[in-house]
């Protein structure tokens, strides 16, 4: 007996291959449309975070960018196109000389009373203030202020650990988002490759313990990427999906640029960011729009 159609051997009720076929149909236009809905940015398939380790350290006056392409020469590795290069805060205050001996710091009588009242340092609290255009909270012995770029965090970004042992204290940097800018262009001459650049610092976060790293200067990328209006793959319309991707990726070196394993940036390698110049204000919600201050 010959074979007889796949059809005929079936129990499907007689028009249900005809109904089968439109709803094959209805399940096609409905996968376009899908299709449709998802980012035309897809996430990466994989992400690399390459770090790079500096023996020595930075003294004022160094280049950064020496510095950095003489330890991946040493590594026998290189920048590559679509690279984002990340830097701890830590090195470019040092190299920009942003290195205050706590020795000349006269603190105040405000500063006195405060750090005496805490067992705290009167110097480095003294900075603190002086780096800070307000305080936003003082409690307990905890000094959040808001600096003059316009990060909240607490003492001013002033600190004293992977300087030299309490003596010195390291500012952040004066302009960030300049020294991104001015490292992301020697990049460019050395190499000849456009390689965005994030500037990081730890920060404490609002009803969560533990720090995470922050941006806090950047040149050559957006810092956000905004999806409102766009529908997710349920067809739903997003409305408030503004995606603060310069601070995940400032996370992300975090894991490998750690403050004890002397590994002060790295490369992510595989993330698709979006050219741009970049600015730190960006990522700073207006105090306006600030409903915890």
């Amino acid at each position: 007996m010959r074979n007889r159609p796949a059809s005929a051997n079936s129990s499907v009720a007689p028009g249900a291959e005809r109904a089968r076929g439109k709803l094959t149909r209805a399940h096609l236009t409905t996968a376009k449309l899908t299709r449709a809905n998802l980012p035309t940015k897809r996430p990466p398939a994989e992400l690399r975070v390459i770090p790079i380790p500096l023996a020595g350290d930075i003294q004022p006056g160094d280049s950064i960018v020496n510095k950095l392409l003489t330890a991946l020469r040493q590594q026998e590795r290189s920048f590559a196109p679509g690279d984002i290069l990340v830097i701890k805060h830590k090195i470019v205050s040092k190299s920009e000389g942003r290195i205050i001996d706590l020795a000349t710091v006269t603190p105040s009588s405000q500063s006195l009373a405060w750090a005496k009242k805490y067992k705290l340092n009167p110097r480095i609290i003294e900075l603190a203030l002086r780096e800070g255009k307000g305080v936003i909270r003082r409690k307990s012995g905890v000094l959040i202020t808001e600096t003059h770029h316009g990060l909240i965090c607490a003492n001013s970004g002033v600190d004293v650990s992977n300087v030299d042992g309490g003596r010195h204290a390291l500012l952040l940097p004066a302009n960030p988002d300049r020294s991104a800018r001015a490292i992301h262009r020697e990049i460019k001459k050395r190499t000849g490759l456009t390689i965005p650049v994030l500037i990081t610092d730890s920060f404490g976060r609002p009803w969560r313990e533990g720090l995470v790293d922050f941006c806090i200067g950047i040149a050559g990328m957006k810092p956000l990427r905004d999806d409102r209006g766009r529908r997710d793959p349920h067809g739903y319309t997003l409305h408030a999906s503004i995606e603060a991707i310069a601070d995940e990726l400032a996370c992300t070196a975090a894991l490998v640029c750690g403050k004890l394993n002397r590994t002060p940036a790295c490369v992510i390698r595989g993330f698709a960011y979006e050219p741009a110049l970049g600015r730190l204000r960006d990522l700073l919600r207006p105090a306006k729009n600030d409903l915890f201050r």
